[in-house]
């Protein structure tokens, strides 16, 4: 990735070339991805530098010894990759991959990006802009109604609505903005349906909006895999709102996330008695977050992003490729954020699922926060620096105007 400075801003190239890919080489980049210690930086960093999956791949054996490991480093074998991909085809999922000119555009510009999404419902839904809208799972009847209104009216402007498929707020979004266009990101395997009682809402949005997951079929999800799910959530989107939460929410990691990645946090103010509107008033009086109470002050909000997007950079400068595979790496699940700081402290280590790489930024991209604590929501300063003056890819931005 190549970065330009034009005065008190920075121009943002894409992290990876943008190539269709046929499929041995998906077939290839699954292997590199499924890999050990092979996480969406490392896998960025050797697609980079060998040109291709299938040469990353012949590499790491040499890589994992000049990196003095006591041991070979495990590769995925192509029948494991073979049977991944058979799965997700019986369920009509495809992979698309951050190499892939069909991966969200949004999504492909922020820190640590999945490398690969399953994709099951309409992908064209992917490419245009959209707004998240979520909340607590036990919404209020006004909040709910706030929430159809909300998604609808943003459907009928040309937003598509992504949420998480949750119960109360999530499920509200969903249900209001199917006809004009919805996104659901999944915790678990594009073929686990979380909650059992959204079954319905679920196979309707398989065939007329699109679900994503970066889990592979079959996966049961756990607790870090939610703030896992909403880094995504916030990611495709330009904005998020949120419209009721409590003082320990999951919306809440949701609004934090959408505010390092330099998108637009939004939150719909409540009653100072009512414990689901305790997250969003802290987000309004001590975060930063743009209150909204009717949906012109979305499509305000919104609008100006997409005439003036503003972004980060999604990568660090660039580690060598021989130093990826040194040590092992910590587990973004692994990682907690001090209560009312922006300072995160490691926990214990684990290569299972490593999400960063030696040398590098190892900036949590799931971590497991207090929700609600103090500093659970800061929003981009405006002024001259910072993550609010970074402006969006150009190609972007036509991308989302064209849409």
């Amino acid at each position: 990735m190549a970065t330009a400075r034009s005065g008190d801003t920075w121009t943002v190239t894409a992290p990876l070339p943008q190539a269709t890919l046929d499929d041995a080489q998906r077939l290839a980049c699954l292997r590199l991805i499924r890999s050990e210690n092979v996480g969406p930086v490392t896998f960025r960093e050797l697609i980079n530098h060998y040109g291709g999956a299938t040469a990353a791949i012949e590499a790491l054996p040499e890589l994992s010894r000049r990196s003095g490991r006591g041991r070979p480093i495990r590769i995925c074998p192509r029948d494991q990759a073979e049977a991944e991909l058979e799965a997700a085809t019986r369920i009509g999922a495809r992979p698309v991959f951050t190499i892939e000119p069909s991966y969200p555009a949004a999504l492909a510009h922020v820190d640590v990006p999945p490398p690969m999404l399953y994709v099951k419902g309409r992908p064209e839904l992917l490419g245009k802009p959209m707004v998240a809208i979520v909340g607590a799972r036990n919404g209020s009847a006004a909040g709910l109604k706030l929430t159809r209104h909300f998604a609808q009216k943003l459907g009928e402007a040309g937003y598509v609505v992504a949420s998480g498929l949750a119960r109360g707020i999530d499920g509200a979004a969903h249900e209001a903005s199917l006809a004009t266009g919805t996104v659901a990101v999944l915790a678990g395997g594009i073929d686990f349906i979380y909650p059992p009682e959204h079954a319905v809402l679920y196979a309707r949005i398989g065939v007329e909006g699109c679900l994503l997951s970066e889990q592979p079929p079959g996966f049961q999800p756990r607790g870090q895999d939610f703030p896992r799910r909403n880094r995504i959530i916030s990611g495709i989107s330009l904005a998020t709102v949120i419209v009721e939460a409590a003082h320990r929410s999951g919306s809440l990691i949701t609004a934090r996330m959408a505010a390092e990645q330099g998108r637009l946090v939004l939150a719909v103010p409540g009653h100072p008695l009512d414990p689901r509107a305790e997250g969003t008033n802290g987000l309004i009086k001590r975060d930063g977050a743009t209150m909204v109470t009717e949906v012109g002050d979305i499509l305000e909000a919104v609008a100006s992003q997409v005439e003036q997007p503003r972004m980060k950079s999604a990568f660090s400068a660039p580690v060598r490729v021989s130093t990826l595979l040194r040590e092992p790496v910590a587990d973004c699940s692994t990682t907690r954020l001090d209560a009312g700081s922006g300072r995160r402290r490691p926990q214990s280590a684990s290569t299972e699922r490593p999400w960063t790489s030696p040398g590098r930024d190892r900036r949590a991209v799931a971590g497991d926060w207090p929700p609600g604590s103090a500093g659970a929501c800061r929003a981009p300063r405006t002024g001259t620096r910072g993550a609010s003056r970074v402006p969006w890819p150009p190609a972007c931005v036509a991308q989302f105007k064209q849409n």
